[in-house]
């Protein structure tokens, strides 16, 4: 069975790509990065997103916000106005978690200051809300073929335009699913 054959693959710096089959809503077309797995659970963002929100004044002076690769994102239907950073400032390891080579999480506000304030900063994903499964679920709707699994990587998470990312992994992972990136999103049109 190959959906269970890749539930070896799933965990921290995984993929998940929603099935053609969910046809609207948060989830269609969605590319979610696994930042947590384990046995008790799951968490991942919504990557491919993007929200039209802007940041609290108080929060980052609009002079101070020279970088230009800092962007917004749902990142899923949890907690929805909780903002979680997604980033690729490797100095600041200590204070946040690899989830692949070159894609870390977290961070504290100082931290989103210094690199908001650097024209030549770091990606930057201001991802509000997340995706969470308990023990066993994440892995039911993998095993129901509503997700793929693919391995994440700082080119895909951060230089992928949003727009095309569900198409680009799908076609990256080959073979039938590279079929299903050429679906429409409105099959009617087809």
């Amino acid at each position: 069975m190959e959906n269970s054959a890749s539930l070896g693959r799933l965990g921290k710096g995984s993929l998940l790509v929603s099935s053609p089959d969910i046809d609207a809503g948060l989830f269609f077309r969605s590319v979610l990065l696994v930042c947590e797995h384990s046995p008790s659970g799951s968490f991942a963002l919504i990557l491919n997103k993007p929200i039209d929100l802007e940041l609290p004044e108080e929060l980052i002076p609009p002079s101070e916000r020279v970088n230009e690769r800092v962007q917004v994102r749902a990142g899923g239907p949890i907690q929805p106005s909780q903002m979680i950073m997604l980033h690729s400032e490797q100095s600041a390891s200590e204070q946040s978690l690899e989830v692949c080579k070159g894609v870390y999480l977290g961070g504290d506000l100082q931290l989103l200051r210094e690199m908001i304030s650097k024209a030549d900063g770091p990606n930057v994903y201001l991802c509000f809300g997340y995706m969470g499964w308990g023990m066993g679920s994440l892995e039911r709707e993998i095993l129901s073929h509503e997700w793929f699994i693919h391995p994440a990587s700082s080119h895909l998470v951060f230089e992928t335009p949003s727009d095309k990312l569900w198409r680009t992994v799908l076609r990256e992972m080959g073979g039938k699913y590279a079929t299903l990136a050429m679906i429409p999103d409105d099959p009617s049109l087809n």
